[in-house]
């Protein structure tokens, strides 16, 4: 298992994967989503290798609540009984959130730039 240490202020590859997939799913007029959700929208991304459980996709919705680029709430009881299923915790991305996942994109593209290029052998 990789390790990912994380700088103060930068999202690591799966809070940017999911900050990205909320942008995705509220393009498609989904303002909040849950995790099952959010798991599916990532694994038919390219960032499928980000997700190797659900706890650790849980996880990371954690910390980017706890961040401010989340917000999160339960949803309303009678739906999951009309439904025969467990509540779901809703989750939508916040404008901080929006901003977050940008600046990250930004700062990954200049990190791309800057890298040297190896002269051929």
């Amino acid at each position: 298992m990789r390790l990912v240490r994380r700088k103060a202020g930068q999202l690591v590859p799966l809070e940017l994967a999911i900050c990205d997939a909320a942008l995705r799913l509220r393009a498609r007029g989904e303002d909040e989503f849950h995790g099952y959700e959010l798991a599916k929208a990532l694994k038919s991304d390219a960032d499928a290798r980000l997700l190797t459980a659900y706890g650790t996709l849980y996880r990371a919705l954690a910390r980017l609540e706890a961040m401010g680029l989340l917000l999160s709430r339960w949803e309303d009881s009678s739906r999951p009984v009309q439904e025969n299923r467990p509540p779901r915790r809703l989750y939508s991305l916040t404008v901080t959130g929006e901003t977050a996942a940008e600046q990250a994109r930004q700062a990954a593209r200049a990190a791309t730039r800057k890298r040297p290029r190896l002269a051929p052998a």
